[in-house]
């Protein structure tokens, strides 16, 4: 058996989709865009969805739409995928790492405001692995602190927070379409905002700057003439061929969602009774979208300043499911750890803890659409058959 960690499962109605624009002829931002954008955010429930090349360039247009510069500090948790910290140093600023909750694998509330100084300008609350932020009291600080709130929401595709979905609190938030997500375009993103005003800059911005998309202007009196840039942008536009197959995914949005809480309800109530293996954090106001199932190794030793043998041991479990034929993967990696951040800011391992010991010691099993009765079940028994 060969189990991998995500699968990408398209129904034909999806993959025959992407004919449409190469039917048309119309293959750069277009229609296809336009539908892709309205049905996201009839779904989030956000004023504005604007569709881009990935969510690290959702992220990136966010900031550089807020007038962050040169000398300025983001708040970035120090346990979520590399993207969330480049951002930053690519418009100039200074990534200000924040430790983590290690029962949620989200930012520590608690130490946000100990982060905050004279030049911080943003704070990107991650909603890892599709369990949203804490979200009213980082909002609270941020309005106390004048913060711009980018959500980063790359995971969050049918996540919610007391009852909203994810990327409807903060100035923006920014989803992911790559393959490991639920919905795929096979690279792509949105950012979402409710702020007109932003949502025009963002689409700008992500159009080399022009002030009218060649969409508007083709559809318009006068498709001939050319548009003005306000703006110095970016090329940084979703294809309409793209669209076309996120556009189709959505059509069975809750399925989608439906099916992934279903498989962890499965793994819950399979692994609960574990006191070796810590399963994802459920919560009232919490509803977990579950782009994957996160788990932390041998949490109770974790204190005792063993993360180094947990680490160890955690590794030859992972060769062990690797022989038998499941895939697994550390959950994501500590940002500070790795060597462009750990150099230029003189960063230890230990500075931040819990990230340091979710890198370590963290494991996500198999979760995806399709993933079968029969597949699940043995990954279930091979890590019932480990002895811890």
């Amino acid at each position: 058996m060969n189990i991998p960690i995500a699968k990408t499962n398209l129904l034909d109605t999806e993959i025959n989709a992407v004919l449409d624009p190469l039917r048309s002829g119309w293959l750069v931002q277009g229609p296809k865009v336009k539908e892709f954008e309205e049905k996201w955010s009839n779904f989030t429930g956000a004023k504005h969805s604007i569709a881009v090349t990935s969510c690290t360039s959702a992220l990136h247009l966010s900031l550089a739409a807020s007038g962050f510069g040169n000398g300025d500090e983001a708040i970035v948790p120090a346990f979520t995928w590399i993207s969330t910290a480049n951002v930053v140093e690519h418009l100039g600023g200074k990534v200000v790492f924040c430790d983590i909750d290690l029962g949620t694998f989200n930012i520590d509330i608690e130490q946000i405001e100990s982060k905050i100084t004279s030049k911080t300008k943003a704070i990107f609350p991650v909603h890892l692995f599709g369990l949203s932020a804490d979200m009213n009291p980082i909002l609270e600080l941020a309005n106390k602190h004048n913060l711009f709130v980018v959500e980063d929401a790359a995971c969050g595709f049918g996540s919610k927070y007391k009852g909203r979905h994810v990327g409807s609190f903060g100035d923006t938030g920014c989803f992911s379409f790559h393959p490991r997500k639920a919905i795929t375009t096979g690279e792509g993103g949105m950012v979402t905002t409710n702020d007109a005003n932003l949502a025009d800059k963002i689409r700008r911005l992500r159009d080399h700057g022009a002030a009218m998309s060649d969409l508007q202007r083709h559809l318009g009196a006068r498709p001939y003439l050319l548009s003005d840039h306000p703006d110095a942008g970016y090329n940084q536009r979703m294809t309409d061929l793209q669209a076309a197959l996120g556009s189709a995914q959505m059509n069975r949005a809750d399925d989608i969602i439906a099916e992934r809480q279903h498989l962890a309800g499965k793994y819950d109530q399979s692994l609960e009774r574990l006191d070796w293996l810590q399963t994802p954090f459920r919560g009232d106001d919490y509803k977990h979208g579950y782009q994957s199932y996160p788990c932390l190794f041998m949490p109770d030793k974790i204190n005792k300043g063993e993360i180094s043998e947990i680490n160890r041991i955690r590794n030859q479990w992972m060769d062990d499911l690797q022989k038998e034929g499941i895939s697994t993967r550390p959950s994501t990696h500590a940002v500070h750890m790795l060597s462009f951040y750990q150099k230029k800011y003189n960063l230890r391992p230990t500075d931040f803890p819990n990230a340091y010991a979710a890198d370590q010691c963290s494991i996500s099993l198999p979760l995806f659409h399709g993933i079968t009765e029969q597949e699940q079940l043995f990954v279930i028994e091979k890590v019932l058959e480990n002895k811890n």
